[in-house]
């Protein structure tokens, strides 16, 4: 029987790379969100479910906000704006440089709009020493004095994260419990298997390369077994990099396969069998309708 008797939902915006997956993650416990050492990794909304004593914390982790290159870039920047609506409280995740950057400036300006509390979180402050953090504290200070709380932490080490959810307790409101015990994000598992195929392209592949990727689920299927039967397509914009993507005698695919099994696998508790097929989408970013076809959409 559960005991959950208030709901905060939080969304945690922050620019391209600054580790809000990460961030998500650590506070959930368990992996729920791609992360990558690249910029724009996540390109969809996620929900990461955090059950502590008598609350339910809804974290919605968002894509960065930066400048849209594509109908893809307009779609994410749409998620991150939107995100900022009917929610208890805004996280605004920065790194500890003392500059504050337009992408935090247009966070900051939508914050207020939008009339919601919001707590600064500095992460990464395990790669700086203590007394390095008081500029960053003073620049968006001056930026702005209305955050409720600045919380240094390190996704990373797990610094400073209780501080952040009893800061985040605060805006808990009365209400049901919205994710039943166990279930510790929103995506169906079709969808994680498609992320974890999307990570591994951003993990081995260098450059613009796996930003033009989309990953497609076409089969999802369970034998009486117990084992799981995947087929996935990669979608990417060019021959020349469907050649990159297979690798010489296919041993680049054979690797993110590899590597996209073995998650899929912890993440299934189950042994999972894994097709992969590579085709060639042309400058699918850039066409509404692929986007959309991609799953990135509101509806």
């Amino acid at each position: 029987m559960s005991n959950i008797k208030q709901v905060a939902m939080i969304t945690v915006c922050g620019r391209p790379n600054v580790g809000k997956s990460s961030l998500t993650n650590a506070l959930v416990g368990e992996k729920v969100a791609i992360v990558s050492n690249k910029a724009q990794t996540t390109r969809n909304r996620i929900y990461g479910v955090v059950n502590r004593e008598d609350t339910q914390y809804i974290l919605l982790d968002t894509p960065g906000l930066h400048k849209p290159k594509s109908a893809l870039g307009e779609y994410m920047v749409k998620v991150v704006t939107s995100s900022l609506s009917d929610v208890d409280c805004a996280l605004l995740l920065v790194e500890p440089i003392a500059h504050v950057g337009a992408p935090e400036l247009a966070l900051i300006e939508r914050i207020r709009e939008e009339k919601i509390p919001c707590i600064l979180c500095i992460n990464k402050i395990d790669t700086l020493e203590p007394s390095a953090l008081l500029p960053v504290i003073a620049a968006y200070n001056q930026a702005w004095d209305g955050f409720e709380a600045i919380i240094p932490i390190s996704a990373h080490t797990g610094s400073g994260l209780d501080e952040l959810l009893g800061e985040l307790h605060r805006y808990a409101q009365e209400g049901p419990q919205l994710f039943p015990d166990g279930q510790t994000s929103d995506q169906p598992e079709r969808q994680v298997m498609g992320e974890i195929i999307r990570e591994k392209l951003l993990l081995c592949l260098d450059k613009e390369i796996p930003h033009g990727t989309a990953v497609e689920i076409t089969k999802f299927s369970e034998r009486e077994s117990g084992m799981v039967d995947v087929d996935a397509v990669i979608y990417c914009e060019k021959a020349s990099h469907k050649g990159i993507i297979i690798g010489k005698q296919g041993a680049m695919l054979k690797k993110v396969s590899t590597l996209a099994r073995q998650d899929m696998e912890k993440f299934m508790g189950t042994k999972v069998y894994l097709e992969t097929w590579v085709k060639v989408k042309e400058n699918w970013r850039d066409n509404v309708n692929y986007v959309r076809n991609f799953g990135y959409h509101d509806d």
